[in-house]
């Protein structure tokens, strides 16, 4: 088959979920004899077009920022769209990244001109969660979402509450294609020295609610006066979160370590830690959270409409408890002091999602309609 990737932002340049779950599943089928190609925006130096481990890249504008004060850019999103509609292309499936919305109507176009399958891969479904992202404008955003829904039957989602959602609002024939993780790779990634109790990796970003993590903290100090988190990631809630720790006294059981380049260090963090915590109430996925698992380390996550950890956690692998500090504290306090989810059974869990079985759940939606 010849595949075609559609996103504006292109890993390694943008580091991110979707991002990783292209680099991941283009790599893999092009290994496994497949045509990939990669359209978006031009983030690397050079050529606009180049080959990296068997795949297709293909920058077809300049870069642009792709966040305006915290918030996804109209105006990026609106420029790379429009560039799409000159695009040509010869690729048998056409895959689309949800967001942001505006280039999944110009590759419908596309296809239509020149009869390619027409898929859209969806990360997450905003629903009401449009109105307090950009207020009053939420309005057009939700109606934005809702038309995109009805694009295609050929829509995919990548987690079970993001197909449950889009089945809600009338989205056809949608099959689960999830993100993965490489079991080998971080089975053979050895333990940091430091250990640490708690580990968070990601953005520090206001809906990721590390705030709430460090309030927990706060609390689980008084059943565990030398409790030591480690928080990994960068992003622009960096300084209130230092500030909020300094306010409550906890600079010497929180470490803020910044984002790390090689991936591998995150890992080795986590593998060296007790327990990975999840505070956010809004995840398409929950990459994280699952390499946590994979490194044998249970999960605590929050129970949100919007948190799709929550399929990925169960008893075995870790709590969701209420997303509030009394609540987060307990469910901290609770795994430190009992075994009551295993390495084993977190690794075994994790397994599910391997790339490889990843790969082959992709070729056959792609290659059954």
């Amino acid at each position: 088959m010849k595949i075609a990737y559609v996103y504006d932002a292109v890993y390694p340049w943008v580091k991110g979920g979707a991002e990783k779950r292209i680099y991941e599943l283009s790599r893999r089928l092009a290994a496994r004899g497949h045509e990939v190609h990669c359209y978006g925006m031009k983030w690397w130096p050079g050529d606009d077009e180049k080959q990296m481990e068997g795949v297709n890249l293909h920058g077809i504008c300049p870069p642009m920022p792709l966040y305006i004060k915290g918030k996804r850019s109209i105006r990026q999103a609106a420029f790379f769209a429009g560039r799409l509609l000159s695009l040509r292309t010869d690729c048998e499936v056409l895959d689309c990244q949800n967001f942001p919305y505006f280039s999944c109507f110009s590759v419908k176009m596309l296809s239509k001109l020149h009869g390619q399958k027409f898929f859209i891969t969806w990360h997450e479904v905003w629903g009401d969660y449009w109105r307090e992202y950009l207020g009053e404008m939420g309005r057009a955003g939700q109606a934005v979402e809702l038309a995109a829904a009805h694009l295609t039957d050929r829509n995919i989602a990548v987690s079970r509450r993001t197909q449950r959602e889009l089945l809600r609002i009338g989205a056809r024939d949608t099959k689960l294609v999830p993100a993965g993780i490489d079991c080998k790779e971080i089975a053979g990634i050895a333990p940091s020295a430091e250990h640490s109790d708690v580990i968070y990796a990601g953005r520090l970003v206001e809906h990721k609610n590390i705030d709430l993590l460090i309030k927990a903290l706060y609390l689980v100090k008084s059943e565990v006066p030398d409790v030591k988190a480690l928080i990994v990631g960068d992003g622009p809630e960096m300084n209130n979160l230092k500030a909020l720790t300094a306010k409550l006294r906890l600079e010497k059981n929180i470490c803020f370590l910044g984002f790390l380049e090689d991936h591998n260090d995150a890992l080795s963090r986590i593998k060296s830690s007790r327990i990975f915590v999840s505070p956010s109430t809004r995840e398409g996925f929950g990459m994280a959270a699952l390499e946590a698992n994979a490194c044998g380390i249970p999960v605590v996550t929050v129970e949100h409409k919007m948190n799709a950890v929550m399929d990925l956690i169960d008893m075995d692998t870790g709590l969701i408890c209420r997303p509030s500090e009394k609540s987060l504290s307990d469910a901290i306090c609770r795994l430190l002091q009992s075994k009551a989810a295993s390495r084993e059974r977190c690794m075994k869990k994790a397994r599910e999602y391997d790339w490889e079985e990843i790969c082959n759940i992709a070729e056959r939606v792609y290659e059954e309609i």
